[in-house]
């Protein structure tokens, strides 16, 4: 049984409730739950969310789309995603962030499938700027390594970012890479801030009306095509 957890809410810092901002006429979490969907390695979707009132509209919002959502609390990610697992048991957890809405599904099962084929106990296709471009980032952890870490979290880091204590301890935990063809770790494909959601929602004003699945080679070739966004606000997309 392989759960995906897809962690949103909407108090971010930079850009307070972008994950509710229209991408091709739907709200970004609901255009990246479309596209985790595609996976065909992911047995259930959940999106976690916090149990606070600023994210009521969000929890709606996945509620009245069927979307299966958990809440908790809003500051500790990692008893959100505890949460979860102890709520829809599994023996692996996908875990993703809703600030990713050109997620590659393709990517996804090559990462389940690495973790699975080496037996790791974690496996991750980017990670300190390196690997796949930053925003289509995966990473799969065992059930069991990921309630170890939990037990043993005593820092923010841990609880904040998940998986912090099992990266970070690699002689501890067996941890595999999924490599990339070529070093995409600069390329900036996540929404923080409004320059990127204008990227974004160019890339899906250009390819989701004729191919709502358009791959991560579409998204290529696209932005090939537009030298104005090459470089948008700062930062490499392609």
């Amino acid at each position: 049984m392989i759960l995906a957890i897809l962690q949103a809410r909407l108090s971010s810092s930079r850009l307070p409730g972008k994950v509710l901002l229209p991408l091709a006429g739907a709200p970004m979490i609901l255009r990246q739950v479309e596209r985790v969907r595609r996976a065909a390695r992911i047995d259930r979707l959940v999106v976690a969310t916090s149990d606070q009132p600023s994210d009521d509209r969000l929890a709606d919002t996945l509620a009245e789309a069927g979307v299966e959502t958990y809440r908790g609390p809003l500051d500790d990610v990692l008893a959100r995603f505890i949460g979860a697992l102890d709520a829809w048991p599994a023996d692996h957890v996908v875990r993703l962030t809703g600030d990713c809405p050109l997620v590659d599904p393709g990517l996804i099962d090559a990462t389940i499938g690495l973790h699975l084929q080496t037996g790791a106990d974690y496996a991750q296709n980017r990670l300190v700027d390196k690997g796949f471009p930053k925003g289509q980032d995966v990473e799969v952890i065992t059930a069991a390594t990921l309630r170890q870490a939990a037990a043993r979290a005593s820092t923010p880091e841990e609880h904040e970012h998940v998986t912090w204590g099992v990266w970070n301890h690699p002689e501890t935990y067996k941890v595999v890479r999924l490599e990339p063809p070529v070093d995409q770790g600069q390329v900036r494909w996540t929404v923080d801030r409004p320059d990127d959601y204008e990227f974004v929602r160019a890339v899906y004003d250009a390819l989701y009306p004729a191919n709502p699945a358009f791959t991560s080679d579409d998204i290529r070739a696209f932005v090939a095509s537009r030298p104005d966004l090459a470089a948008y606000g700062g930062d490499r997309r392609i």
